[in-house]
């Protein structure tokens, strides 16, 4: 591999935690497939905080290969984290994420860039067939992909895979938080970029012990109300907040309008009503919260938007023959 600044056809990322049983044989299997390419590319392991053997294994592979970098998180930040970190280090005109676990087969990264090829921006991996657990898995993912295809129109069903191929110009203006990067294409819609989809193979892990359980649930759905709320009112939050508290302070009000109107036309005794004029207060006073609530996030959002290069991952130890500043610069 040439580490010059001269064009890099692609790079591959792929983020690694506790995965000693599977570092080598996905590395020798993107590199037998990546040799029949006729591209210039990267191969950027991530490795998050890992306490098994397979930060030894990356250095080993560091020393053996040049077109090797290995990025080292201080501590285990999580899936996103790891991918923001390659996404910034990257330097392909295509950028592809993968798992570390040979649940994804390096041998279909052609048939992502052949559908890319076609004039597509983003194209995700569809595990058509899904071979995990009916409960822990298949059920929630299903309930989570229909829930996030209706809330981003983008027409794919499987927004949970990490197994996708990007544009640069894409996903470095993409910046994640939280655990998001399973709903990139969802984020990247507003932008117009073209997205879609290839089946992809799901087979069962064969090697190391999966991170997911149904704790996995509860993150999703927060997460969907999250990416919800960027894609329709990151930039004009108080049109949400401002309708909540419209509605609040409206029936706050129409309460109070009642009680006068039945106070003056038919001698009602606030008295008996005083649990109804209790109501009309704090509704008006939870109305007028939401709508400074809304201001002070229009606020925010303007900050956001002007001031967002803050890093969700502190760099342990970068390997690489790069200049490790490609992280700060995001080249």
């Amino acid at each position: 591999m040439d580490n010059t600044k001269q064009r890099l056809d692609l790079s591959i990322i792929v983020p690694f935690f506790n995965e000693e049983d599977n570092v080598e044989g996905l590395y020798a299997r993107l590199k037998k497939v990546l040799g029949t390419l006729g591209l210039s590319y990267e191969i950027i392991f991530v490795d998050d905080g890992s306490r098994d053997r397979t930060p030894e294994i990356l250095a080993r592979l560091y020393d053996e290969d040049p077109g090797l970098h290995v990025i080292r998180l201080r501590r285990n930040s999580g899936q996103t984290a790891a991918l923001q970190a390659g996404f910034d280090f990257a330097r392909g005109e295509i950028v592809v994420s993968m798992d570390g676990d040979l649940q994804h087969a390096p041998e279909e990264i052609p048939l992502f860039l052949a559908k890319l090829d076609e004039g597509y921006d983003i194209v995700s991996g569809w595990r058509k067939r899904r071979v995990d657990n009916l409960f822990l898995r298949k059920i929630p993912s299903r309930a989570a992909n229909w829930i996030m295809k209706k809330l981003s129109n983008v027409d794919i069903h499987d927004f949970g895979t990490t197994f996708k191929a990007y544009r640069k110009e894409v996903i470095k203006g993409v910046q994640l938080y939280g655990q998001l990067h399973r709903f990139i294409p969802a984020l990247i819609s507003r932008s117009g970029f073209r997205i879609t989809e290839i089946p992809i193979s799901n087979i069962v892990r064969q090697k190391g012990k999966s991170k997911y359980g149904l704790s996995r649930v509860r993150r999703v759905f927060f997460d969907l109300l999250t990416v919800k709320f960027i894609i329709s009112f990151i930039d004009r939050p108080l049109q949400i907040f401002g309708l909540i508290g419209l509605f609040f302070g409206g029936a706050g009000f129409l309460i109070a309008l009642v009680l006068t109107l039945g106070f003056y036309a038919f001698g009602w005794s606030i008295r008996e009503n005083m649990g109804n004029l209790v109501l009309s207060v704090f509704l008006i006073i939870l109305g007028v919260q939401f709508i400074m609530t809304g201001l002070l996030a229009e606020i925010i959002s303007r900050i956001y938007f002007t001031t967002h290069k803050i890093k969700i991952y502190s760099i342990g130890e970068v390997k690489s023959r790069r200049d490790p500043k490609s992280l700060d610069e995001g080249v």
